[in-house]
């Protein structure tokens, strides 16, 4: 018999994203070096690069906190449009910058903003999945500056930073995960920052929902998705030792 369910409430806990807030693990610590580093920068351009969910976000939000960075598009492509835009900041972000590859409007833009920042002795800093090397650049001069910039790789999340990063959610909503919740969890599920993020948030939901304890049960059956109401998508799942 099913427990009787409470509707939860649609209250968004504001993401921490303070530096305090990153877990730092060898997947991550050059990126997380840099950002510290600033501004003694020796380029004008950093890339962040990493798959979905490996922190790129949070350390442009930590950034633009210390730097007051501007997040732009440089699809606005004109460089008095920019210039306009920038104010008197010296520091910008532009986020998923390869979708901007192959487009000449917005090529343009990337060649003028990096230019304007480099002229007031400036920091752009982008994030991507891959390297600008990679991109299928169509304007040369941009090529050429994308490349010349410092390239800080973020991969995908460790054993070890996955277990801090599940302790920190379930800790961050006040939840005491039981026995063996987290071990299980970790191979089961997808190993990404996002990932995680969401698995807790689904978990939260559930228990309150049905006046649940956090125990094995209750996650055995979030994982094999037989909860009919849950709205959200299903989770990949990472299968080893399931």
């Amino acid at each position: 018999m099913r427990h009787a369910e409470q509707i939860p409430l649609a209250l968004q806990l504001r993401p921490a994203l303070e530096r305090e807030d990153f877990l730092v693990a060898p997947s991550n610590a050059v990126a997380v070096a840099w950002i510290d580093a600033w501004p003694a920068w020796h380029t004008p351009l950093l890339t962040l690069v990493g798959p979905p969910g490996s922190g790129k976000t949070h350390l442009v939000q930590v950034w633009r906190g210390r730097s007051g960075a501007r997040l732009l598009d440089p699809r606005v492509g004109e460089a008095a449009a920019l210039a306009e835009a920038l104010d008197e900041c010296r520091a910008a972000v532009v986020e998923d910058a390869e979708r901007l590859a192959g487009d000449p409007l917005a090529e343009r833009g990337l060649f003028h903003l990096y230019n304007l920042l480099r002229e007031r002795d400036g920091h752009l800093l982008l994030t991507a999945h891959s390297s600008p090397a990679r991109w299928p650049l169509m304007l040369a001069d941009l090529r050429s500056r994308l490349e010349s910039g410092a390239v800080a790789p973020l991969g995908e999340p460790d054993d070890l930073l996955m277990r801090a990063l599940l302790d920190k959610l379930f800790a961050d909503r006040q939840l005491r995960p039981g026995v063996g919740v987290v071990d299980y969890l970790l191979t089961r599920m997808e190993r990404s920052c996002d990932a995680a993020r969401r698995m807790v948030e689904r978990l939260d939901a559930r228990a309150l929902a049905e006046r649940r304890e956090l125990r094995l049960p209750l996650v055995r059956d979030v994982l094999d998705g037989d909860w009919s109401d849950d709205p959200g998508e299903d989770l990949p799942r990472n299968h080893v030792g399931s």
